[in-house]
């Protein structure tokens, strides 16, 4: 509707009234896009306005404009009061309310009131708003300007009632469809054997969609038998037509999607067969439509119209609403409406189909690996190893006790560190008082060398004696200060790695002679000590190998060799063990004492079902007394 539609439209050479032009509008059946400008031509005649548009929110923020009233020319601008519309468009559209914009020309002097203004109606849709509707008007006082909203305002619910007007055609069309499909299935079955209800099917699908032919085909083994067609008793197979139409049918069940033709210009799918039989026994509109059970086809309905009244979106819908319903009962009454032989023939069939044949892949698939998986446990072997906890400790240690009794001055090591045997200061002691000592016992000393000096000039032989055996006395002493001097430095006798000794929190503490400061494990000297539980002691023997792998270093493994069964549980974390001494077969140098982890002892090769039962077999033995 533009303005050639309002002047077409009026039956006389006046002017159309405001109630022609709506009750036209109300009444018109078009699409939506014409509906939109056809109302902007409306609103704009009544309200006088230069142009109108109609403008919803964009998914980014912005405004789409959606109709534009009068229509821009080709190559030109957009107008300003459109522009002017866009950009305000979204701002405006969350208020909800009508929006009054003056619009300033160029030349208007500052100051001056507007006489263009830019009105902004929102329209609603199910009670939320949607967009708003755009229009430039002249408007001499504010009387006439508010006269022009009113109109505005009213004229736009014309919008709402031409949606509700299109939902109630949609329900109707609806409600026809299923009304059809219904009565189709209603006359279905009505029947009991399959041949009557394939018939009445055929017939009523012609006579309801006005077709000229219909055929229904059923999936035999590979290829499409036609089972009943309109208006026709008894048919041949060896006739052109209905090898023809077996050949639509084959291409729309090889497909599994609904084959038109002619055609549309986006279609996907193959319709040569169709192009065929409409060349040959036509020209014809073809529809092929699935029927399907269990998401799976199993028939055809082949519909065939004149070229003058092709297939709409309406009649696709409703055919295929209608094989849908039907199918089930075709299906049902075609597998059963047989005799007993028949009936078992289909029934083995289908099972040795379902054994033999392409599909349930997966489910073959899984059965025969589950086979294999009970032979394979059954008859191959595997290596049976005992897993148990292991430790790793020295096979010797050297204790570093504390020299003299003194005081802790220095600490040098760790635990953990490695150290040069007779090089490595491990610690010091403090010797502050053994030096006091010494200066006193040498100045001792020369006091018993100047009486032996003055025994012996006044020829006093005895006293001299006696003042040498002193000196001598104190030579000792200073002997004896100056070894634990030179002992203040702690050295280890043997290279090695620091196990035990962290002293570096006690410097200034007092120590003992004998106390134990260190202690030293050369690291080529390390074996492993096994935890076997009670219930696999009996398969561990002397000789065996195996390898173990420390919880620091899980992915290097050791080879070592069991050297010593201990015969005596004991008891370890409320568990009966028994202590493996192995020997390891290579050391490397991140291994250290007291390490921990995991060791599997070889015993020999037994079948996986023993390997996999046997801790719980001989569980249930204990429970059951087997």
């Amino acid at each position: 509707m533009n303005q050639d539609w309002i002047s077409q439209h009026s039956s006389d050479d006046r002017e159309p009234s405001t109630a022609d032009m709506i009750d036209r509008l109300s009444r018109f059946d078009g699409p939506p896009e014409q509906f939109l400008i056809n109302l902007l031509a409306v609103q704009c005649h009544l309200a006088k306005a230069e142009g109108g548009a109609i403008l919803r929110a964009g998914p980014e923020g912005g405004a789409e404009v959606i109709a534009v009233y009068p229509l821009p020319e080709e190559g030109s601008t957009a107008p300003v009061w459109l522009a002017q519309s866009a950009e305000a468009a979204s701002q405006h559209i969350s208020r909800g309310k009508t929006t009054i914009l003056p619009l300033h020309g160029q030349d208007a002097l500052y100051g001056q009131p507007a006489r263009r203004y830019l009105v902004m109606v929102p329209f609603r849709s199910g009670g939320d708003v949607r967009g708003l509707a755009a229009f430039a008007v002249n408007a001499s006082d504010d009387k006439a300007l508010a006269a022009i909203r009113e109109r505005l305002e009213l004229t736009i619910s014309l919008l709402s009632l031409y949606e509700m007007r299109l939902t109630l055609q949609r329900r109707q069309m609806d409600t026809r469809r299923l009304r059809m499909a219904m009565e189709t299935l209603t006359t279905v079955n009505e029947h009991d054997r399959f041949a009557g209800a394939a018939m009445a099917l055929c017939n009523e699908v012609a006579a309801r969609w006005n077709c000229e032919r219909v055929g229904l085909g059923f999936l035999k083994g590979r290829y499409v038998h036609l089972r009943a067609m309109s208006h026709t008793e008894k048919f041949s197979r060896k006739m052109q037509l209905v090898q023809d139409t077996e050949s639509v049918m084959e291409e729309c069940i090889d497909q599994d999607v609904e084959v038109l033709h002619p055609p549309e210009a986006e279609a996907t799918y193959v319709s040569r067969a169709a192009g065929e039989l409409s060349k040959r026994h036509g020209p014809i509109n073809v529809l092929s439509l699935p029927l399907r059970k269990g998401g799976e086809a199993v028939a055809v309905l082949t519909v065939e119209r004149p070229t003058d009244d092709p297939f709409n979106l309406e009649d696709v819908e409703s055919l295929r609403l209608t094989c849908e319903l039907c199918t089930t009962r075709l299906v049902d009454l075609h597998e059963h409406d047989r005799w007993i032989g028949a009936r078992a023939a289909a029934g083995a069939r289908k099972g040795l189909a379902a054994a033999l044949g392409p599909k349930h892949t997966w489910i073959k698939v899984a059965a025969i690996l589950i086979l294999g998986a009970v032979l394979f446990t059954v008859f191959a072997k595997g290596e049976y190893r005992v897993d148990a906890p292991f430790v790793l400790e020295a096979t010797q240690r050297q204790i570093i006790p504390a020299p003299f009794d003194g005081y802790l001055k220095s600490v040098g090591v760790f635990p953990g560190d490695e150290i040069n045997g007779g090089h490595t200061v491990l610690a010091t002691l403090d010797t502050a008082e053994l030096r006091l000592q010494l200066a006193a016992t040498r100045a001792e000393r020369e006091g018993y060398l100047k009486q032996v000096a003055a025994a012996v000039s006044e020829g006093k032989t005895a006293e001299a004696q006696i003042a040498q055996a002193e000196v001598e006395k104190v030579d000792a002493q200073i002997k004896l200060l100056q070894h634990r001097i030179a002992q203040a430095e702690i050295h280890s006798p043997i290279s090695g790695c620091i196990i035990a000794g962290d002293l570096k929190r006690q410097i200034g503490a007092p120590v003992k002679t004998g106390d134990v400061l260190f202690e030293v494990a050369p690291l080529e000297s390390l074996r492993a000590e096994l935890l076997v539980p009670e219930d696999e002691i009996a398969d561990v023997k002397v000789g065996q190998e195996g390898e173990l792998a420390t919880a620091s270093y899980p992915g290097r493994r050791i080879k070592f060799v069991v050297e010593r069964v201990n015969p005596v549980a004991e008891v370890v974390s409320q568990r009966n063990v028994f202590k493996v001494r192995v020997k390891l077969l290579e050391t490397k140098p991140w291994m250290r004492p007291g390490m921990e982890g995991v060791a599997k002892v070889s015993v020999d090769h037994r079948s996986y079902a023993w390997l996999w039962t046997h801790k719980l077999v001989n569980w249930l033995r204990m429970k059951l007394w087997l």
